[in-house]
């Protein structure tokens, strides 16, 4: 009797179900326990991969999508691989404008996948028609039978994680959870798995992680857009020049600010001490988990949910490359030990 062939029907099966680790040397003397959420275990790397496959399943379903459409998006990076990967197993074209603040390594991803990329400046208000914003809107009206992803107002993007992420992160701790740390950018991650929480606990703290350099920490606390609070960072996929719709701030209780070169090396240290291949915006999560536990946020009660957005090797070329750190003024003496690890024998 021949046995039944167990394989998937393609990528898009993969998606979600991302694993739990407890992080142990990195958190050992820290107050309570405390755990990573490895979205890097998506097929498409990222936590992007819930966000593209649900709206695009979902404008398929209303309609707005059919056979020959094209795909376009607003991206940092890690959506538009998503978008463009979900996009050749259901045959879409993919556009894509991406910041020139996204690595290198990034927007050869996007190329490799078959997305037509227009690389926009990063440095320029939300409203500046060559900001990627801007970029993409136009592409949307010049492109016959398009749809704008806009994930910075699509609520689609919070319901996605609301159906997914915060349910597989309540079953995973069996509800014991007390804090969520989660980066904001789009924020959809970080509503939608804090909506689903807070409706099994409203006592579960949810706390997001900001730049410096973006707007919305200060907004959360003040509701005033000050765009004197706008200067460039390094960080990718976190922080925002604009207040994106898609974060519900309601249900963040508190924001924490982390600086690039602070993340960057957290990121090499997770790398180091964990054995996490992470990404510049996972070492900023943990960052903040440091800053939290300084500040006297935990206790040996706590059960800490992390979330690790995508894997390190999007930033070859930034923070694990030592050329890039050292051109950012990133080593010093206290850091420099971490790097130089390789001998060349002539």
């Amino acid at each position: 009797m021949k046995q039944e062939i167990q394989a998937y029907d393609n990528l898009l099966q993969l998606i979600g179900k991302t694993p739990l680790v407890r992080l142990n040397k990195l958190t050992e003397s820290y107050d309570g326990a405390f755990y990573a959420k490895l979205e890097a275990f998506n097929p498409g790397h990222s936590s992007k991969d819930r966000i593209a496959h649900f709206i695009i399943e979902e404008a398929e379903r209303t309609g707005l999508l059919k056979p020959g459409s094209t795909i376009i998006e607003t991206t940092s990076g890690n959506t538009g691989y998503s978008l463009a990967m979900v996009s050749i197993i259901k045959g879409y074209d993919c556009i894509l404008a991406v910041s020139s603040k996204s690595s290198a390594d990034k927007i050869d991803m996007l190329r490799s996948m078959g997305a037509k990329v227009y690389v926009c400046p990063a440095h320029v208000s939300a409203d500046d028609p060559r900001s990627y914003y801007q970029v993409a809107k136009r592409l949307h009206e010049e492109t016959k039978g398009s749809i704008y992803i806009n994930q910075y107002f699509n609520e689609l993007n919070i319901k996605a994680h609301f159906q997914t992420t915060g349910p597989e992160i309540w079953e995973q701790t069996g509800g014991q959870i007390t804090h969520l740390v989660a980066c904001s950018g789009t924020g959809g991650t970080i509503s939608g798995t804090a909506r689903f929480l807070k409706e099994q606990n409203p006592n579960i703290r949810i706390i997001g992680v900001d730049a410096y350099g973006s707007v919305l920490k200060k907004y959360h606390e003040t509701g005033e857009l000050d765009l004197n609070e706008i200067y460039p960072y390094r960080i990718e996929g976190l922080g925002k020049n604009l207040i994106p719709q898609a974060t519900d701030f309601e249900v963040i209780d508190e924001f924490v600010k982390v600086t690039d070169e602070e993340s960057a090396h957290m990121a090499r240290r997770i790398s180091r001490t964990e054995g996490i291949f992470s990404g510049y915006t996972s070492g900023a999560a943990m960052q903040a988990v440091k800053q939290l536990q300084e500040a006297g946020e935990f206790t040996a009660d706590s059960k800490v949910v992390v979330i690790f957005p995508d894997h390190g090797s999007r930033y070859m070329s930034k923070v694990y490359s030592d050329t890039w750190m050292e051109d950012q003024g990133f080593f010093d003496s206290k850091s420099v030990g971490e790097t130089r690890k390789v001998q060349h024998i002539k």
